[in-house]
């Protein structure tokens, strides 16, 4: 099972991250330690110089972690057929208990990614390098998510057995079954819809907002952050309802499927981009008295509020066309 080549491409990613996030960790303890611009020592200016290498070598496996999610899901769709049980991605995810969470820190490590390369990208903006610190603190807080990545991807496929009986979306994404997943699937249909048009054009507001006055940015962090939520149980409950053409079948892993023209993509991407975005322009606000920054942070925060409500207008669409196609009759 684990030599299948994309388990393998996910645990070379894992275990490249791994190394690079503790040589990384390593180094940003120097940093923290001994960064000292006014300082014109040999020592710190071979430390500003391996800065460069540090930097470039973990945002390289940083984007590599991030097209490691979308393979993660993409493979658990696929080697559903190899489970009796499964129908979809959530059914590989059940062969064993280690599936789910390493889907969770998975997502968790992507949008600490991001984050992370908005720092390092505001860092070099700035002639003196003002965020060195912020960014080596935040690198080692995301070094343990890293290790823990590897290790729950390696107990997610190492105890793989196509022998058992695993559960699917039938049962886990429904109101008789008891969790999250069933208060997702048990929200309203009408409830969820006004949930998410509430919450997005809130945000919307806040988002024009913040870009004619430059105020509000980190509210709009906060909105985004709930839109995230949101519109995940919106899925659940009723956009992916849509997509079925069937009232029960509430799964937000099945519409990955060629079957249903890998429409949750359409969803997923720009939802997954629009938060991380909105939450990097929120990350920023602080520094923005920072002197070497005062003239292009602003620059910065404003294009990621842009690309963050043109994400979620894509969002916003795509939820639309789903239930403009659809057969299914909610409502009337």
């Amino acid at each position: 099972m684990i030599f299948q080549t994309p388990i393998l491409a996910l645990l070379l990613v894992a275990t490249l991250a791994s190394l690079v996030a503790l040589w990384s960790g390593a180094f940003a303890v120097r940093v923290l330690w001994r960064w000292d611009l006014a300082n014109m020592s040999r020592a710190q200016l071979r430390m500003e110089r391996a800065t460069e290498l540090v930097s470039t070598l973990f945002g390289f496996v940083m984007l590599a972690e991030l097209a490691a999610l979308l393979l993660f899901v993409f493979n658990a769709d696929r080697m559903a057929s190899l489970f009796v049980g499964a129908m979809c991605a959530v059914g590989t995810l059940n062969v064993n208990a280690y599936g789910f969470p390493a889907l969770y820190v998975k997502i968790a490590v992507a949008f600490a990614a991001v984050l992370w390369l908005i720092l390092d990208r505001t860092d070099r903006m700035g002639r003196d390098y003002p965020l060195t610190r912020v960014k080596y603190a935040a690198l080692l807080l995301i070094v343990p998510l890293v290790l823990a990545d590897l290790g729950l991807e390696l107990a997610y496929f190492l105890n793989m057995q196509t022998d058992v009986i695993t559960s699917c979306c039938s049962k886990l994404f429904t109101p008789a079954n008891p969790g999250l997943s069933d208060e997702m699937a048990s929200l309203a249909p009408a409830t969820a819809l006004w949930l998410l048009g509430g919450t997005g054009a809130a945000l919307a507001l806040i988002g024009a907002l913040a870009l004619r006055t430059g105020v509000g940015v980190r509210l709009y962090a906060l909105a985004s952050a709930a839109m995230f939520a949101i519109a995940l149980a919106a899925i659940v409950a009723v956009v992916s309802s849509y997509i079925y053409d069937h009232p029960n079948h509430h799964c937000p892993f099945c519409i990955l499927k060629p079957e249903y023209g890998y429409y949750g993509y359409a969803l997923y991407v720009p939802l997954f981009f629009g938060t991380a975005m909105g939450l990097g322009a929120g990350l920023l606000r602080p520094f923005r008295k920072v002197d070497s920054l005062k003239s292009a942070l602003p620059t910065l925060v404003r294009r990621q509020v842009i690309a963050s409500m043109v994400a979620y207008a894509l969002f916003g669409l795509a939820v639309i066309y789903a239930i403009a196609t659809s057969q299914l009759i909610l409502f009337g």
